[in-house]
């Protein structure tokens, strides 16, 4: 499903996803079209990793609704313009119908580069072959 959305085939070419229960990684490898005019990842691609992360996390542990992201917040703790960017998010929340997911965002050296926290709840749309879900 993510990896066939049409953001992430026709902006995020590069883009890699490994999800396993409750915690999801998203990998990207740095392209000077992710750049902003001084020559470093513009904020709105650490918000995507970040958000992505947090959200597979999350919607690997509800097995039959899409999730929807309701808030999210990110922290940009230092720059990147070269290798690959990993993001790994984690669920740290879980009721009924609400969720809570942190992600971090690292270099390809392993240093944290951004980190965020969202809110997530439930959707009405179920988890079929028509979005994409396998």
């Amino acid at each position: 499903m993510y990896l066939q959305a049409n953001v992430n085939t026709m902006i995020f070419d590069t883009t890699t996803c490994i999800i396993s229960e409750g915690k999801a990684e998203i990998g990207l490898n740095i392209s000077e079209k992710y750049f902003h005019a001084l020559g470093a990842i513009h904020g709105s691609v650490y918000f995507k990793l970040l958000d992505d992360a947090a959200f597979f996390a999350v919607n690997s542990i509800v097995k039959d609704v899409f999730v929807l992201t309701t808030s999210f917040n990110i922290h940009l703790v230092r720059p990147a313009n070269k290798g690959l960017l990993k993001s790994i998010g984690k669920v740290k929340f879980k009721s009924r119908n609400l969720f809570v997911a942190e992600s971090i965002l690292y270099n390809e050296e392993g240093k944290e580069i951004a980190f965020g926290t969202g809110d997530f709840m439930k959707s009405k749309i179920l988890l079929s072959e028509k979005i994409g879900y396998k």
